[in-house]
């Protein structure tokens, strides 16, 4: 088994390799670093870039963190134990264009002490998109683009992984889902998967990887793209609804404030502006119908 230092360090070596992807992709704007650490054991590297070209705000955050989980941590994993390590990359991009979709990404490593036979340990993450439009052929790249991935790892990954995306990231409340979706995992060990740690590793660290080629290249097809301020509005209404997900639903967010993690580095998800329209209706027949018409869970857009 690997140790959880690898781990970490590898997980450091990725969250640099998408920084520097990043930047050349945007062409202008390059990442600040904070470096903190967290009451209770460890820390991390949050890293944000701001006004760019094509990135309007986004973070990619690295943290390792350690100590006792919270009472309510326990419950929600139902053991008594209460030392645990956690580790991963955290992404989110907003763009200025509304024709970039925004972007997110999670990988990350979690293990508890317990009595012989009883630690638990385990992999999670997934990838996922949030167009503000959704564009057919985009949307189709980027799911076969994870299919390939997932695939080198296990036939059924993808299939598995992309069903737990649809319902994870769906907005219960509007009943529709955040974006297009993509894939979701988590508590991946030996025995959820028939994997050995060693290749659930290099599939986490391949998830990672395949963040930068991705969006690099939704951000080249679509950089350029003319927009209106009619546009603009969609976008800031899109992004509420981004806003309404992670606030009210997101796992990660509320580990984050359960376990005291940094606000900033937690909340760093949130985009610049939103807007809330009161009882909005798409014009029918319009870009804005259509896009809310392919918000819906099961879509196969790997074919």
């Amino acid at each position: 088994m690997i140790t959880k230092e690898q781990i970490a360090e590898q997980y450091q070596l990725i969250q640099d390799e998408i920084c520097a992807g990043l930047e050349i992709a945007d062409g202008g704007a390059q990442f600040v670093e904070e470096l903190w650490e967290r009451d209770g054991g460890g820390g991390g590297r949050t890293r944000i870039i701001q006004n760019g070209n094509v990135i309007e705000k986004g973070g990619v955050n690295f943290s390792a963190v350690h100590g006792k989980l919270p009472e309510a941590i326990k419950k929600a994993f139902g053991v008594t134990e209460d030392d645990f390590f956690a580790t991963g990359v955290s992404i989110v991009i907003h763009p200025n264009n509304p024709w970039v979709p925004i972007i997110h990404m999670n990988i990350r490593y979690f293990e508890m002490a317990g009595d012989a036979g009883k630690e638990m340990s385990w992999f999670g993450g997934g990838i996922d998109l949030t167009p503000h439009y959704v564009v057919e052929e985009d949307a189709r790249f980027f799911h076969k683009s994870l299919q390939a991935t997932c695939d080198k790892f296990h036939s059924e990954f993808y299939s598995k992984f992309k069903k737990w995306a649809d319902d994870y990231f769906f907005i219960k409340h509007r009943d529709e889902t955040r974006g297009i979706g993509g894939i979701f995992y988590d508590r991946l060990n030996p025995q959820s998967t028939g994997l050995e740690w060693k290749d659930i590793f290099e599939f986490s660290k391949a998830v990672g990887r395949t963040f930068v080629p991705v969006y690099s290249e939704l951000i080249a097809r679509n950089k350029n793209r003319s927009f209106t301020e009619e546009h603009k509005n969609w976008q800031y209404q899109r992004r509420s609804r981004y806003v309404e997900f992670n606030l009210v639903y997101d796992a990660g967010t509320k580990f984050g404030l359960e376990t005291n993690g940094r606000i900033e580095s937690i909340l760093m998800s949130l985009p610049p502006q939103a807007n809330w329209v009161y009882d909005f209706k798409a014009t029918l027949g319009s870009e804005e119908e259509r896009t809310l018409n392919l918000l819906k869970k099961g879509i196969n857009w790997s074919h």
